[in-house]
């Protein structure tokens, strides 16, 4: 009678590494849930749920990579389209239009709101472009970017990456929360909770095909939606100063969000020969985030 087998000592002491690192985090999220519910105004507690509901979406997206092998390079540039779509439609109805009622509502004229949301979307996007050479990290498509990142391991170059993608989805639900309209906001954050699935699958699958282990690849997934949450309630807290500022957080969250679907996510869903299957994807994104929008604000 055989014995039964057992991981190697080194998958025990990792998985329970893991486990510890997921209570702890477990323990702080409750931690700061009573606090901002609490001691802070009612939209940034919202935008900290709204905000976690993306978190939770991105691991559940990468649920399915434990029972798959291998997705093909048509079906994933289909949900790098899906998320592009989303996000372009989000970018449209969630937070462009909804910042030029507010400038116009703050006293604005026509060409005052839009030169506001332009220099607003400019300022958005250059920041991100800034972030991104400053911060160590690796493209699916480029490889190593940034200054010193060459002496840092390669799975912390793609955390950065990931951390680097999710953070404007985050500002814009924080923004949306510290906004006079809740229904837009809740639809803006349904549409991205909608589109961190497919993506938290992505990044699980990505990572597995650099040579990452499943488990490795999936905790990474997973712990990379954690920053939308917490740019979620920075954002909140930051507009909810003034509401002279809502516009320019719209227009911010809106430039940032522009600037990763165009310099990240539609250049890798077209590198690989599948553009109809990507633009396929873009274009039921953008539908569905648009009916959302439109029927649920």
């Amino acid at each position: 009678m055989h014995a039964p087998h057992l991981p190697p000592p080194a998958t025990l002491r990792r998985l329970l590494g893991f486990a510890i690192v997921v209570l702890g985090l477990f323990a702080m999220l409750q931690s700061l849930w009573r606090m901002l519910q609490t001691e802070y105004p009612q939209p940034v507690f919202d935008a900290f749920l709204a905000g976690s509901m993306a978190a939770a979406a991105t691991a559940l997206g990468t649920l399915p990579v434990w029972f798959s092998q291998r997705l093909t390079d048509r079906v994933l540039d289909g949900l790098f389209g899906f998320g592009a779509g989303v996000m372009l439609a989000a970018v449209s109805f969630s937070l462009i239009g909804p910042g030029i009622e507010a400038a116009r509502a703050g006293g604005a004229g026509p060409w005052e709101a839009g030169a506001t949301m332009g220099a607003g979307v400019l300022l958005g996007a250059a920041v991100l472009l800034l972030v991104e050479r400053l911060v160590p990290h690796e493209h699916f498509i480029k490889g190593v970017e940034g200054q010193t990142a060459r002496t840092l391991r390669r799975s912390w170059l793609f955390v950065f990456a990931i951390v680097l993608h999710n953070i404007p989805e985050g500002l814009a639900i924080g923004v949306a929360y510290a906004g006079p309209s809740a229904a837009n906001a809740e639809t803006l954050a349904t549409g991205i909770a909608i589109q961190d699935i497919p993506e938290g699958m992505v990044v699980a699958v990505a990572l597995i095909a650099a040579g990452y282990g499943r488990g490795v690849a999936i905790a990474i997934g997973m712990l990379s939606g954690l920053v939308e949450p917490a740019a979620a309630v920075l954002a909140a807290m930051v507009v909810g100063v003034s509401q002279a500022l809502l516009p320019w957080g719209l227009a911010f969250a809106a430039g940032a969000m522009l600037f990763v679907v165009s310099h990240e996510i539609i250049p890798e869903s077209h590198r690989k020969g599948h553009e109809a299957a990507a633009t396929g994807g873009l274009m039921l994104g953008f539908v569905l985030m648009m009916l959302l929008d439109t029927t649920l604000a």
